[in-house]
């Protein structure tokens, strides 16, 4: 016989083994979460209150932020609750926002300014504030506020934004795409579009635009520039790192356990470090092979272009293990065209 609701109440804050009570937590919500919203809601309130695993009372903000909608002014005093007590104030903050909107601006804005208040909290409050309010409070910094130092708060601007009266802001714009993208043509615009197809749908799940993710973008001509005096590129690769820049790319696939890191134009020089030279001295390392370029890394393991073996326009790529004392390359892909469409396989 199904459990009722009252019974999953009573399961919960008897329990006293966390592994067990995640389960029970997450039956409940599967069981009433559509058909009894608001007393599913009003249970997990209730335990974020008085339950007895402290942690526990923490993390159900999570599933409570996931059920309650914008605008349940019901839900107003239960997250004004929440930010009076340090251990609930990171997700509390985004519970008060989401059922208060603009309303809520003051009493988040007194915890950007509490400094007994953690770093990362305060950062938290800015953040949301950010994404709410579409201001740029957060722009040029990490997705994850928990990375923020105190000279990033932008507490003057939003000092006066506040004297403003919380004007809104315009947001993002997201960032500029090739047309080829849309209408692809050629055989790399093809394997590019593929590509671009599997990162939407990472971008759809989770995008913060203040700090893009997962985007092929148009690079800049000063870092084209720069690339080109470095070193000289088969045309498909330097086609792709022109028209379809990568921007914070990671591929998460079975292909790939630890993921794919995939530069781009802005960070292709940079990323040689720890592979051909030095990162703090600059020195050259005589065992790295001068004609591989590293395009991108799985856990730090290489996938490297080599620019002495142009042809066709195209060049193949190699793969070597890290940490293993002498690097030992094996051929990964025949053409950057052939990898582009090995990474989304």
């Amino acid at each position: 016989m199904a459990k009722t609701i009252i019974q999953f109440e009573e399961s919960l804050f008897t329990e006293t083994d966390g592994s067990k009570f995640n389960k029970t937590k997450d039956k409940l919500i599967k069981s009433f979460s559509e058909t009894d919203r608001e007393k599913t809601i009003e249970i997990l309130m209730e335990y974020s209150r008085t339950g007895s695993m402290l942690h526990w009372r923490n993390f159900l903000l999570t599933d409570i932020l996931e059920m309650v909608k914008e605008n349940e002014t019901q839900y107003a005093d239960f997250f004004q609750y929440t930010i009076t007590k340090p251990e609930l104030t990171y997700w509390g903050i985004d519970g008060l926002i989401k059922v208060l909107g603009k309303k809520s601006y003051a009493s988040v804005i007194k915890l950007v300014l509490d400094e007994t208040l953690s770093i990362e909290t305060r950062a938290k409050a800015i953040k949301s504030i950010a994404v709410y309010s579409k201001q740029p409070f957060d722009r040029d910094l990490p997705k994850d506020p928990g990375y923020w130092k105190i000279e990033n708060f932008r507490i003057d601007e939003i000092l006066n934004w506040q004297k403003q009266g919380f004007k809104e802001g315009v947001g993002y714009e997201k960032p500029a795409i090739h047309p080829s993208l849309k209408n692809p043509k050629t055989e790399l615009e093809k394997a590019v579009s593929k590509l671009d197809a599997f990162l939407e749908k990472e971008r759809e799940e989770d995008q913060d635009l203040s700090n893009p993710s997962n985007w092929l973008v148009i690079a800049s001509e000063n870092q084209i520039n720069e690339i080109e005096k470095k070193w000289t590129l088969p045309e498909n690769y330097l086609l792709f790192l022109k028209n379809f820049s990568p921007v914070n790319v990671f591929i998460d696939n079975d292909t790939f356990f630890q993921g794919l890191t995939l530069y781009g134009a802005s960070d292709l020089i940079k990323n040689q470090s720890g592979y051909s030279l030095n990162g703090i001295t600059g020195e050259v390392f005589k065992d790295w092979p001068a004609n591989y370029i590293v395009i991108a890394d799985s856990g730090a393991d290489p996938f490297c272009i080599d620019i002495a073996d142009i042809t066709i326009n195209d060049a193949p790529v190699y793969s070597s293990m890290h940490g293993a004392g002498e690097w030992e390359f094996e051929k990964y892909a025949d053409s950057f065209v052939d990898f582009l469409k090995v990474i989304t396989e």
